[in-house]
């Protein structure tokens, strides 16, 4: 067995207390076998061997995504997932050596905080991202969609009434139920007339993709809960640039997948640590991109929670904060 298939075998198997020493093996792998973020921690006068721990591993910006397709070892993709990307920019791209592999982290990321999806029937409620073959949470959901054991499950794009027949029928049947929405489609559905299911999980998957005016978090789910009769509202976290995801169920607080976990940086230096309960950037290590890379820089704002959660508080401004910028222009 080759260094990488011994590596996915501990990330399957990967327990808390493991994820230290798993992360820095995976790191050793990358800065051995990935080009750029050995460039990368050239440029940075880093020596992988020196580094002993979790704090001192450089986390690469996520922006690099739009400039290579990363890979660590040479291989052929199975699958390119790309960002939907906003006018004028430039999409992450993902490659994706073993499409296998993402799907059982995102199923094994489910599991640990709701059961198995095939005792769940998922409706998909997700038109921006339906519209782009190449969409990971596409691929994730449709992989659920397979997995259960209820046949009306599926996903839907703007036929609202029949979404909402299945909803009352799935209710009145006791059945368990998923609905997974990106924001403005799920506004745009219980604006047509609410729907009272105060069972069912309503996961949102966050942004309104430039169909509607931005809403706080408070706001959205203030709205979605009462168009819904549902006590709270779930959410997920995740980006083309990770195979792993984090779920919230409810108040907007997190919680990682097994072989993903979250490190605020500081907002002005790449390189530090917020101090205690101060704003920071997210950091995410996400070991399921072992073929890519697993030490990611997003450009997301966050805070941590006890007990190992986090909250996202939006996107970064760079106006002000440059130092991740000139670190990208040199990798480039």
């Amino acid at each position: 067995m080759d260094q990488r298939e011994i590596l996915k075998e501990r990330i399957r198997a990967c327990q808390p207390e493991d994820f230290e020493d798993l992360a820095l093996d995976v790191f050793a792998f990358q800065a051995a076998f990935n080009p750029v973020y050995c460039r990368f921690l050239n440029l940075l006068h880093v020596d992988p061997a020196e580094v002993k721990g979790l704090e001192e591993i450089p986390f690469l910006p996520i922006s690099v995504f739009k400039l290579y397709l990363l890979k660590t070892q040479e291989w052929i993709p199975q699958m390119v997932f790309q960002s939907s990307g906003t006018t004028g920019t430039e999409p992450s791209r993902h490659a994706v050596r073993d499409t296998e592999w993402y799907l059982e982290q995102s199923k094994r990321g489910f599991a640990q905080y709701y059961g198995q999806p095939s005792d769940y029937c998922f409706f998909a409620l997700l038109p921006s991202y339906l519209e782009r073959a190449n969409s990971s949470l596409v691929w994730m959901a449709e992989d659920f969609i397979r997995a259960s054991r209820y046949r009306q499950s599926g996903f839907f794009l703007h036929d609202h009434e029949k979404l909402r027949d299945l909803l009352r029928g799935n209710k009145a049947a006791k059945v368990p139920t998923v609905l997974i929405g990106v924001s403005f489609a799920l506004l745009d559905l219980i604006e047509e007339g609410p729907v009272s299911f105060p069972e069912l999980i309503v996961m949102e998957t966050g942004g309104m993709k430039g169909r509607r005016e931005e809403i706080t978090r408070e706001d959205l789910h203030g709205r979605l809960k009462a168009g819904f009769g549902v006590r709270v509202i779930h959410s997920e976290y995740g980006m083309t640039e990770l195979l792993s995801q984090a779920y919230s169920k409810g108040e907007g607080v997190f919680f990682a997948s097994p072989a993903m976990r979250i490190v605020l940086r500081d907002l002005y230096d790449p390189f530090a640590l917020p101090r205690p309960g101060q704003t920071g950037a997210i950091n995410v290590i996400d070991l399921a991109n072992l073929d890519t890379i697993s030490f990611i820089a997003t450009d997301d704002l966050g805070r941590d929670f006890p007990g190992g959660g986090f909250q996202v508080l939006g996107r970064l401004d760079y106006s002000d904060l440059r130092g991740c910028n000139l670190m990208v222009r040199e990798v480039h």
